[in-house]
């Protein structure tokens, strides 16, 4: 079964401009999450992005040796069949570049789950904000795209499955104990996001990947007295 790793990522974000490219400790956001995502049991690892980010994604994605996919730029779901069509992915692992902390061991646990139960669509729940990947389907990536005419649905992908469970088999999971922390959120949409994330890799990055053991603890001991946690 040929699995595929699709990490969406476009520069040209409205709330946050550039997002991706910003650096954390000696690497770029988009760069941290393609190595936490080379963790991944996967056949295939690629970026799914739109013209206008091509010239800017080009040697990153070269750097770690993904491949670049240039796909809609609008309409994101119709970029995931084309990308399902030419890498015959069967499964797809969707992950975006606003999670420098997404982690890879979560994603391979879900993948196993997902093929356990012959899912559709599967996904912890549980986990802080920004750590997790969605597991799809690529022949229902094809159906849905088929099927869905919602703007919604086709600017984020999942929904155009979950939306449809009369139709779709989706397989929500709840993380183990030791993963389970909903009030955490790691994922970059702002500057105060990006300030914070800053201060968890300043304190625990070391030059090497943060694993979500690490980042959990880390937050338990320090979100309930942390105003950015209040303010969300």
């Amino acid at each position: 079964m040929k699995t595929a790793v699709f990490l969406q990522v476009r520069v040209g974000s409205t709330r946050l401009p550039g997002k991706a490219l910003l650096p954390l400790e000696g690497l770029t956001v988009i760069e941290h999450a393609m190595r936490n995502l080379m963790d991944v049991n996967a056949d295939v690892f690629a970026i799914l992005t739109e013209p206008e980010s091509k010239s800017q994604l080009a040697g990153l994605a070269e750097k770690w040796g993904y491949k670049l996919f240039i796909g809609d730029r609008e309409d994101v779901l119709k970029r995931y069949a084309d990308a399902v069509k030419y890498f015959s992915a069967e499964t797809v692992v969707r992950a975006t570049g606003d999670n420098p902390l997404v982690s890879g061991s979560l994603a391979n646990d879900i993948i196993r789950y997902h093929n356990l139960k012959n899912a559709d669509f599967s996904a912890f729940t549980g986990m802080p904000l920004g750590t997790g990947v969605e597991i799809l389907r690529g022949e229902s990536i094809l159906q849905a795209n088929e099927l869905s005419t919602d703007l919604y649905e086709r600017e984020h992908v999942s929904p155009s499955l979950y939306f449809r469970e009369s139709k779709f088999y989706i397989n929500r999971v709840p993380v183990s104990g030791e993963y389970y922390f909903p009030e955490g959120r790691v994922t970059l949409d702002t500057i105060e996001d990006y300030n914070y994330l800053k201060n968890i890799f300043r304190q625990l990055n070391n030059c090497k990947q943060i694993n979500i053991q690490t980042l959990v603890t880390w937050l338990r001991m320090n979100m309930p007295v942390n105003n950015y946690a209040l303010a969300q």
